[in-house]
């Protein structure tokens, strides 16, 4: 496995705190963990996870991504979005493949992305 390949899958992300508040774009190539506010877009190669006391609201463009927290707009999400059971989104998705735990709430709409292969 190359070094790239290695930093792609975890071993290095991006972080905003808690009590943190960002409005705008972010541009991301590596993991990105949301644990404040964020009004605008956030683009990223590689998984999103927007935690529990995050509040996102705008547009999420991503490869896989994990909601515990708010997210309010929409989501496009190449491979796999999950929301965990403290999820509250609002919204429309466009995924590849979802995964939703028990008492996970949605408001919106939902389409899968088809691949034309």
């Amino acid at each position: 496995m190359t070094k790239e390949k290695a930093m792609s899958n975890g071993m290095i992300h991006n972080s905003i705190a808690a009590n943190t508040r960002i409005v705008g774009t972010i541009t991301a190539e590596n993991d990105f963990r949301v644990d404040g506010v964020i009004e605008g877009e956030i683009i990223c190669q590689g998984k999103v996870i927007i935690g529990q006391t995050a509040n996102v609201k705008g547009k999420l463009t991503c490869t896989n991504a994990e909601i515990v927290g708010r997210m309010d707009g929409e989501i496009k999400v190449s491979e796999i979005l999950t929301l965990k059971s403290t999820a509250v989104v609002t919204g429309d998705m466009k995924i590849a493949t979802l995964v939703v735990e028990p008492n996970a709430k949605f408001d919106g709409t939902c389409s899968m992305i088809v691949d034309k292969a």
